[in-house]
C-alpha cells in the first residue's frame, strides 16, 4: 500500500508539474479588434515554433486598456495610443506591433467592390446626417458612370469602445472641421445618425443585412469576409483603393521619433498613393507584472513576430513595422521591463 501511495503521489506531482509548465507557456491578451487577424495567425506560428500559446480576446481597445489597467491579462492591445499621463500612472509600457488600414464598406446593389469613390468630407456629411441618399448630387458628381440608386444611406458604427472608431473618427476630424467640432475623435463618440453594433463582425453584419448600408472595419477583416470597400480621395487629391501598397505608402511618411510612446500619427499623410486612414496598433505591458515569467513569454512572442512574422502580416494586408521601429521597441521593453 505504501508503495502504491508513493507511486500515485509521484504521478500526481508529475501531472501538476506538467500542468504548471503548460500554464506557464500560455499568455493572455485582450483588446483591439483591428490587429486580431494577424495576432491569431502569429499565435499559430509562434505555438508551433516555441510552444508559447496565445489566448487573445478581441473585445475592443477600451476593454484592452481596462483589462491591462486591472492586470487581468498579460498584455492589453489598443489602436488608440494611451495618453502619456495614463501610461505613467498605470505603470505601463506601450510599443507598436503592426500597421494597418481602416476601410469604409458599403452595400449598394449594382455597385462593384472598389467602384464607389468617396472623400473624407462626404463621409463626415454622411455620418452627420447631412447626406442621406446614395444618389445625392455630391456623390453622383464623383461617380460618373456608376449607377447610384435612389436608396437611403444606412450608417453603421461600433457600439463598443473601439480603436477602429478612434482611427476612423480621427480621420473625419482631420478632414472635416464640422465633424471635429461636433463629434471629435475618440474610442467612443456620440454618433449623430446610424445604428451601433459590437465589433468588426457586428458592423459588417449590419452593413450586409441592410441595403444602402455603410460602415467601417479594418482592412484584413474586409478582405477575409469579401466585403465591398470604397475608394477614397487622399491628401494629394488622388482616389486610391485600400491595399497593402497604399497602406505602406502612408506608413513611410510617419515620424516615429517625434512622438513619445511610439504614438505616431499616420492619418491623411502626404503621398500620391497613400491611403488616408492608416494607423499603428499597440500592445500595453505592465512594469509590475504579478508573474514576470508570463511577461517574459509575451516579449518572446512579439520578438518572434518582429523577426519572423512580416510575411504573415503582409498576407493579411498589414504593413510590418520599419526595422528601426522594431529595434526601438525592443530597446524600450528591455530598458523598462528589464527582461
Amino acid at each position: 500500500m505504501n508503495r502504491l501511495t508513493s507511486l500515485l503521489g509521484a504521478a500526481v506531482a508529475s501531472l501538476a508539474l506538467f500542468a504548471g509548465a503548460a500554464s506557464a507557456q500560455q499568455i493572455t491578451g485582450a483588446g483591439a479588434t483591428f490587429p486580431a487577424p494577424v495576432y491569431t495567425k502569429w499565435g499559430e506560428a509562434v505555438k508551433a515554433a516555441t510552444g508559447i500559446q496565445l489566448n487573445y480576446q478581441a473585445i475592443g481597445s477600451g476593454g484592452g486598456i481596462n483589462q491591462i489597467t486591472n492586470r487581468t491579462v498579460d498584455f492589453g492591445a489598443t489602436d488608440a495610443p494611451m495618453p502619456n499621463d495614463r501610461i505613467a500612472s498605470g505603470n505601463i509600457v506601450q510599443v507598436p506591433t503592426v500597421i494597418g488600414g481602416v476601410v469604409p464598406i458599403v452595400n449598394i446593389p449594382g455597385v462593384a467592390d472598389d467602384a464607389l469613390k468617396l472623400t473624407g468630407e462626404l463621409l463626415a456629411e454622411i455620418y452627420l446626417g447631412k447626406i442621406t441618399k446614395w444618389n445625392d448630387p455630391k456623390i453622383v458628381e464623383l461617380n460618373r458612370g456608376v449607377a447610384l440608386p435612389n436608396l437611403a444611406i444606412a450608417p453603421a458604427y461600433r457600439a463598443d469602445g473601439s480603436g477602429t472608431t478612434f482611427v476612423f473618427t480621427s480621420y473625419l476630424s482631420a478632414v472635416s472641421p464640422e465633424w471635429k467640432e461636433k463629434v471629435g475623435a475618440a474610442t467612443s463618440v456620440k454618433w449623430v445618425v446610424g445604428n451601433g453594433a459590437r465589433g468588426n463582425d457586428g458592423v459588417a453584419a449590419t452593413v450586409r443585412q441592410v441595403r444602402g448600408g455603410i460602415g467601417y472595419v479594418e482592412s484584413a477583416f474586409a478582405t477575409q469576409n469579401k466585403l465591398s470597400a470604397t475608394q477614397l480621395r487622399n491628401r494629394a487629391g488622388q482616389f486610391v483603393a485600400a491595399s497593402l501598397e497604399s497602406f505602406s505608402a502612408a506608413a513611410e511618411n510617419g515620424d516615429w521619433s517625434a512622438n513619445p510612446n511610439f504614438a505616431v500619427n499616420l492619418i491623411d499623410t502626404q503621398g500620391a498613393t497613400s491611403w488616408p486612414i492608416v494607423s499603428a496598433t499597440f500592445i500595453l505591458l505592465p512594469k509590475d507584472a504579478k508573474d514576470e515569467s508570463r511577461t517574459t513569454n509575451v516579449l518572446k512572442f512579439f520578438d518572434w513576430a518582429y523577426t519572423n512574422g512580416d510575411k504573415i502580416a503582409r498576407d493579411l494586408e498589414y504593413v510590418p513595422l520599419p526595422q528601426k521601429v522594431k529595434d526601438a521597441a525592443r530597446a524600450t521593453w528591455r530598458a523598462q521591463l528589464k527582461y
